[in-house]
């Protein structure tokens, strides 16, 4: 479930005049912005940026650019987009980051739903003029760049029919490939590639069974390449993605100095979704509040935008 708290009845028009009042003269008025904003679903965002362009004859997203900063500024630049734009956003700027973080184009990948990736790349499409694939590819080689490849270009069968003896039959398939570590990793690329979420899910569990072992572990201990990080981070997406927001979060504010981007990622992109599931999977693994976390690891309009995604107001 959602944590956003949006009203069934609101004018864009009048939420468009009151950001103005917000953005003129000297400073932004951040409580104000985040007042409207912080409480307006995509559909709603949507027709009040309309609005504002039809008022003003000014883009209300260069204009918050111009008159915000800091954490506060991407995150609400982030927020505003709709959602296909964001993705495609995140995953430029991660294809872009020094870093290389791949880890972001496989959350795209294998959270979204088929139709929810589709339009991802049609809007990576529109804004970068070149598609996600050909960005994907231009930027990784080998064994990376055909696994990432075919995650980010995969339409998966979205049901939930489940074949048992496919399930065995590639946990096995899987099972040998981690086995024969490099020699054998088409196999992994092609099961996590094709297969849909549930045709996945009862795979990875039947390996559990067979061997003992969760097979996100089995990863980790026979390989700790950029491959292998890639593999592990799709399965422990298609299995779990809520518990594996979680602990994009906990790595997020327990490491010395909080890694602003990733928080702000999670709880942006899924405040219209699951974060009312993923708080509660954050208190069951750390008996503490995910807005007490982010309250004593935040500040300022930023803490303030955050916790109002959350359903939480200061």
């Amino acid at each position: 479930m959602a944590t956003l708290i949006a009203p069934s009845n609101h004018s864009p028009v009048e939420d468009a005049e009151s950001l103005r009042k917000a953005v003129k003269g000297w400073g932004a008025d951040g409580k104000a912005i985040i007042a409207i904003l912080g409480h307006r679903n995509a559909t709603q965002r949507t027709l009040i940026r309309e609005a504002y362009q039809n008022l003003f004859q000014e883009d209300l997203i260069k204009r918050l650019e111009s008159e915000l900063s800091g954490d506060f500024e991407r995150a609400m630049y982030r927020w505003i987009l709709e959602p296909a734009e964001r993705e495609a956003l995140l995953a430029n700027i991660a294809i872009k980051s020094a870093d290389k973080n791949y880890q972001v184009i496989v959350e795209i990948s294998c959270v979204l739903s088929p139709e929810e990736l589709f339009a991802v790349r049609r809007a990576y499409h529109n804004k970068y003029k070149r598609c996600l694939e050909e960005d994907v590819a231009a930027n990784t080689s080998g064994h990376l760049r055909q696994l990432l490849v075919g995650l980010v270009s995969s339409f998966r069968y979205g049901g939930s029919e489940i074949n048992a003896k496919l399930a065995q039959s590639e946990a096995d398939a899987l099972h040998e490939a981690i086995k024969n570590k490099n020699k054998s990793n088409d196999e992994i690329i092609r099961i996590l590639t094709t297969r849909s979420k549930t045709q996945l899910v009862a795979t990875f569990n039947r390996y559990r069974d067979d061997h003992g072992i969760a097979i996100t572990k089995k990863l980790s201990d026979e390989g700790s390449d950029e491959f292998h990080k890639a593999a592990n981070l799709a399965i422990s997406c298609i299995n779990d993605h809520k518990k594996y927001y979680e602990k994009v979060l906990r790595n997020a504010m327990e490491h010395l100095g909080t890694a602003e981007d990733a928080l702000t990622r999670v709880i942006v992109t899924r405040a219209e979704k699951d974060l009312k599931e993923i708080k509660e999977v954050y208190y069951k693994r750390n008996s503490v509040h995910l807005e007490h976390a982010v309250a004593k690891e935040t500040s300022g309009d930023y803490k303030k935008f955050l916790l109002s995604l959350m359903g939480k107001e200061e």
